[in-house]
């Protein structure tokens, strides 16, 4: 039997594999994340198959989620492919397809206009410029960097990522008011969400920005995140056509079915549906 032990040298490989996959910065930092917290659970013993299957059965006992649980194995057995330990590889957890959302975590289109009140009152014209971006386009907060002054002078934004290439169309009341924060911010090309210094906005520091505004908008903290800004494009955009198949394209979906889980009613919403059956005396 073969005694494998990771290493951060093999870590760093995977993490230079991921990003010539072309992989999102945040998916190859949750990846490595897992990959680390997997090793450190390992307590320098060697990897197995049952050893990742322990590891998943730890996970489940410790109260994670199994969404969540097959996200970390993903991460583990990207890991094993890379190094080529296949007989090592894990089986996911089977997960009954949801059929509603999660309340805690849905953004409403009140709440989202409280968080833009909330961000102007104070001041933060960026962020709330942002907030806009996002969620009147549905990109991705990776996304925002080719969010350009040439682009809000054309109204579109060519977005080159993941291997794909799509043109974002930006709504004109969008481009005006991104061309007048370009002026007052001195920038007359490239990209228009910047820091003070001039660089690229991180995922993390958006994240961070917008934590920070929940208090003061009233809204959940659960419910803020950049994810859930395009998520509400999304199911305002399919209530306006019905055509999941151009939303797909629109977000940039491979898979319709991905398309499909953005879309999915709430908790609320699912129960009078069931309601109006009638089918309890």
């Amino acid at each position: 039997m073969n005694q494998y032990q990771v290493t951060e040298k093999q870590i760093a490989g995977y993490s230079r594999y991921l990003r010539a996959e072309e992989r999102g910065a945040g998916t190859v930092e949750k990846y490595l994340r897992d990959v680390r917290a997997f090793v450190r659970w390992l307590d320098g013993r060697p990897v197995s198959r049952e050893r990742a299957a322990g590891w998943k059965a730890h996970l489940l006992d410790t109260g994670y989620a199994p969404v969540t649980i097959n996200s970390m194995l993903a991460a583990l057995n990207g890991l094993f492919r890379f190094l080529g330990w296949d007989e090592c590889r894990v089986k996911f957890l089977k997960v009954q397809r949801r059929l509603f959302r999660d309340t805690s975590r849905e953004l409403t289109r009140a709440e989202y206009a409280r968080l833009l009140d909330a961000a102007r009152t104070q001041g933060r014209e960026r962020l709330a410029l942002l907030m806009e971006a996002i969620c009147a386009t549905g990109i991705r907060v990776s996304e925002v960097q080719y969010i350009t002054v040439e682009a809000a002078r054309h109204g579109r934004a060519e977005i080159s990522l993941k291997g794909k290439i799509r043109t974002i169309l930006l709504p004109a009341k969008l481009c005006r008011k991104l061309l007048q924060y370009a002026r007052k911010q001195k920038t007359v090309s490239g990209e228009i969400f910047l820091t003070g210094n001039g660089n690229s906005l991180s995922r993390r520091q958006i994240w961070a920005e917008l934590k920070r505004l929940c208090k003061y908008a009233g809204v959940e903290a659960s419910k803020v995140f950049p994810h859930n800004l395009r998520h509400l494009f999304a199911t305002t955009f399919y209530k306006a056509c019905k055509d999941i198949a151009r939303l797909a394209d629109v977000l940039g979906h491979s898979s319709i079915e991905t398309t499909r889980i953005y879309l999915l009613t709430s908790g609320a919403e699912h129960a009078r549906q069931l309601n109006r059956l009638g089918l309890i005396s």
